[in-house]
């Protein structure tokens, strides 16, 4: 469960958000024509295909629209504590 998030960028919102949930899905695609030529299962990946090591979730504020990692926004929350 993730904590209290502040909007990094205008640091006022705390309370209006977007989570954007990243689902990887691995593919090869033909270099001409951008089509998907062969999905990959997270498991079974070609040898010099790299599984996607970003985050899991993104937010975006829901005041001026910066997007960028959950943790972001909890550490900017958690470093500007209203009193």
């Amino acid at each position: 469960m993730p904590g209290p998030y502040c909007c990094p960028n205008c640091g006022t919102n705390r309370t209006r958000f977007t989570i954007i949930e990243q689902i990887p899905k691995p593919v090869k695609m033909d270099p001409q024509t951008g089509e998907i030529i062969q999905e990959y299962s997270i498991q079974f990946m070609d040898p010099f295909h790299l599984p996607y090591r970003g985050p899991s979730y993104k937010v975006q504020c829901g005041v001026c629209g910066l997007i960028e990692d959950e943790r972001q926004f909890e550490s900017f929350a958690k470093n500007n504590r209203r009193s």
